[in-house]
């Protein structure tokens, strides 16, 4: 059976000015928050339980360090969602796994959840176990709607990782100037921040996937890349 997905992230605490489209699972891909106000966190869970989704998963991003402290602390402020770090789920035959890590961005970013490139990450996304079909993570991959003007923030290790994990869907946010769907071999990447350019306040994304028989249908921008990614 087919089931309808919607995707989003880094509302930056602006979630009751984003169109969410119903569906049955909702997916948050981190950055809730403005980096360290409690009430942003609890304003975001009542938001959540204002939804009708019937199943709710949530990652942390770089600005939410409520979250940051431990996992269990996290889980008990956000009631309404299964949140997720470095866990897996299965809701009606999905497989979903989270992880909240990204490369330290700069200086003056918030650095929730920052790890320095290399080692730290690795082991992070040396984690993912393979055959999910829809892998959650804050940072893009290396290569996939990463730049921000010249500069690649994504992770090249991520990118290794997927190439091995081979997850169906890998949904992420961060960078703001890029947003969409892609195509590249087996796996879809989605960049559903939705915080554009000059208080641009983007849709969430959506799609529908059917775990049995990998059918799936893209409701929005949809583009087929054919190169094989590769680390740089």
């Amino acid at each position: 059976m087919n089931m309808k997905i919607t995707v989003f992230s880094d509302t930056h605490t602006l979630h009751n000015q984003v169109n969410i489209p119903e569906g049955d699972i909702l997916i948050f891909a981190g950055d809730m928050d403005n980096c360290r106000r409690e009430q942003d966190v609890a304003a975001f869970n009542s938001f959540l339980e204002a939804q009708p989704h019937r199943h709710k998963v949530v990652i942390g991003g770089n600005h939410d360090h409520q979250l940051a402290g431990n996992a269990v602390t996290a889980k008990s402020l956000l009631p309404a969602a299964v949140y997720l770090q470095d866990e897996l789920i299965v809701i009606a035959g999905i497989t979903i796994y989270g992880a909240p890590w990204q490369p330290i961005f700069n200086d003056r970013a918030c650095d929730a959840f920052a790890l320095p490139r290399g080692k730290a990450l690795k082991e992070k996304w040396s984690m993912i176990p393979e055959g999910i079909d829809i892998l959650v993570t804050h940072t893009p991959p290396a290569g996939v709607m990463d730049l921000d003007g010249p500069v690649s923030h994504g992770c090249f290790d991520l990118t290794t990782a997927v190439n091995i994990t081979k997850p169906k869907y890998h949904v992420f946010g961060h960078i703001h100037n890029n947003h969409g769907m892609i195509k590249n071999g087996g796996t879809t990447y989605i960049n559903c921040n939705v915080k554009g350019r000059n208080g641009e306040i983007r849709p969430a994304l959506s799609f529908e996937y059917d775990p049995v028989t990998n059918r799936e249908q893209h409701f929005d921008s949809f583009r087929t890349i054919i190169p094989v990614l590769q680390n740089r």
